[in-house]
């Protein structure tokens, strides 16, 4: 999508999120309001109890709340359509960043950056991991691929700027799972092109699709949906706090609310078990391993 256009449509959708903020604003007016739900209840006992005419004051009330509640949008929808266009937003801004990364537009105050301070990127990890949108169905809904523990899709293409665990041959020669943003993917070759997040503007790695996994879309919510969560004692490749490498782990305890974390032992032989003690990682940086549990 050309920078242009894609400023336009960020406008517009900006445009209709405030939108939906009003309706939610709306929303809390008519709880907080005397017209309350709660009123509504009493009105209604009322009326079963007295048996009321149309024409009572109290029949009147009633006719008008239930107008009120039947034209304005049901909350859990107004925020389903409000996570949209925040998703979408993000998205518009990623693909807008890699575009100008490809093409070399930096401001001049900005210069292309070399090299990040861990600091920095471990906050900004951190960030991203806080803020990936829960998924929020409507009922009776499945949580769609990359919810979670559930895998893409088959046929899944990674976009540019899209995070992903990338196995990539190390120094030393040995191979290692790291976190990476796609850059562009070629149908042609069936291979990505993937910078290491940690050596941005450094070096660039080809790899085939079996290389790539890409990272969770959305968290789940362990109170509706637990079972698109990795569960006990299951095998996955989780981010090593405070690194940008995913190794082995077996699940410790999956998160019980949404805005925990899930708690992993990672395979370590300096332990007797030969496990670590169990550490926190968020939903984003665990994906599932395909390779066998070590004997």
């Amino acid at each position: 999508m050309a920078l242009v256009s894609a400023d336009s449509r960020i406008a517009e959708l900006l445009t209709e999120l405030h939108q939906l903020i009003k309706q939610t604003q709306a929303h809390a007016t008519m709880s907080d309001s005397q017209m309350g739900v709660g009123n509504l209840t009493q009105i209604l006992k009322l009326g079963q109890q007295h048996r009321l005419g149309l024409g009572s004051p109290v029949a009147k009330n009633l006719c008008w709340l239930l107008t009120e509640h039947s034209f304005l949008p049901s909350l859990p929808s107004i925020l389903r359509k409000a996570l949209d266009k925040i998703a979408e937003i993000k998205s518009l801004l990623e693909e807008r960043r890699i575009a100008a990364k490809i093409a070399g537009l930096y401001n001049d105050s900005e210069p292309p950056r070399k090299t990040m301070r861990r600091g920095v990127l471990m906050t900004l990890l951190q960030q991203s991991a806080m803020t990936l949108p829960l998924w929020i169905g409507k009922p009776g809904d499945k949580p769609p691929p990359l919810c979670g523990a559930i895998p893409a899709s088959g046929d899944y293409v990674a976009k540019p700027g899209d995070k992903v665990a990338a196995r990539v041959k190390a120094v030393d020669g040995d191979e290692q799972w790291i976190l990476a943003e796609v850059v562009s993917y070629s149908h042609a070759t069936n291979k990505y092109e993937v910078d290491d997040i940690d050596e941005e503007g450094k070096e660039r790695h080809t790899l085939s699709r079996r290389r790539i996994i890409p990272l969770p879309q959305w968290k789940a919510n362990p109170e509706t949906d637990p079972e698109a969560l990795f569960q006990k004692e299951q095998l996955v490749l989780a981010l090593y706090p405070q690194t940008t490498c995913f190794y082995r782990a077996l699940i410790h305890t999956p998160p019980q609310r949404p805005q925990d974390d899930y708690s992993v032992l990672f395979e370590d032989t300096s332990y007797a078990d030969g496990y670590s003690p169990p550490l926190n990682v968020a939903q984003r940086y665990v994906v599932a391993c395909k390779e066998p549990k070590k004997k």
